[in-house]
């Protein structure tokens, strides 16, 4: 029986313009981390946020803030986040000079260091990285826009690094970022992951809908 995986919310489809409230009320339905996608219209696409708004938000709530940076160069913006609040700092190997040394970079602040496989990310890349890395995530939609499909085929990929970390006796979370809902959850679960990214699957249906939509990507079994 798979074990109930950690909802990290993403607030990319929360309202900004009422984005503390959103956090609160989010928090209180049962999210367990609140996922922050910074995206800075070069190595993806669109633009999101910076620490300023990180630091706007951090008082709604204690939950953990899982922050993906999907920005490059990242190494020079790490201490900033880290002041205005994240918990966790996962960055893509491609935006790094030196991924090895970004990820201690991140855990010389005091917090936890993530790595993200985009789609075409080989698993080559965590060799020499698991005993530095908390967090690996596993894109399963092409980074830098909300609202697409989940990529089925990478459940295989979910699968492998499941392996990878099951391997070693080092406590690494599992996340899967992309298109994930309430059906999809129980696949990616039983794939191996044990933080599922939430978007639009958590926020669609306002506010009253919340925690039901969060009860719902949690009922695996």
């Amino acid at each position: 029986m798979a074990n109930a995986p950690l909802i990290a919310a993403s607030i990319l489809a929360a309202d900004f313009a009422k984005l503390g409230e959103e956090i609160s009320v989010v928090d209180a339905a049962g999210a367990d981390w609140i996922h922050v996608d910074v995206m800075d219209g070069h190595l993806v696409p669109n633009i999101s946020m910076g620490p300023g708004i990180v630091r706007a938000i951090r008082p709604y709530t204690s939950k953990t803030f899982d922050v993906h940076l999907m920005i490059s160069p990242v190494e020079a913006y790490l201490q900033g986040f880290v002041e205005a609040g994240a918990d966790i700092i996962t960055v893509h190997p491609e935006a790094c000079t030196h991924i090895h040394h970004t990820l201690q970079l991140i855990r010389s602040f005091g917090v936890k260091a993530g790595i993200a496989l985009s789609l075409d990310t080989s698993l080559k890349t965590l060799n020499n990285l698991l005993d530095i890395v908390d967090l690996i995530v596993v894109m399963t939609v092409k980074p830098g826009f909300g609202g697409q499909n989940f990529i089925l085929s990478q459940l295989k990929k979910i699968t492998a690094v499941r392996q990878r970390i099951d391997a070693t006796n080092y406590p690494i979370h599992l996340e899967v970022d992309g298109g994930v809902t309430a059906d999809i959850s129980r696949r990616v679960v039983a794939a191996g992951a044990d933080v599922l990214v939430a978007g639009t699957a958590t926020f669609k249906g306002g506010r009253d809908s919340y925690a039901s939509n969060i009860a719902a990507m949690r009922t695996v079994n």
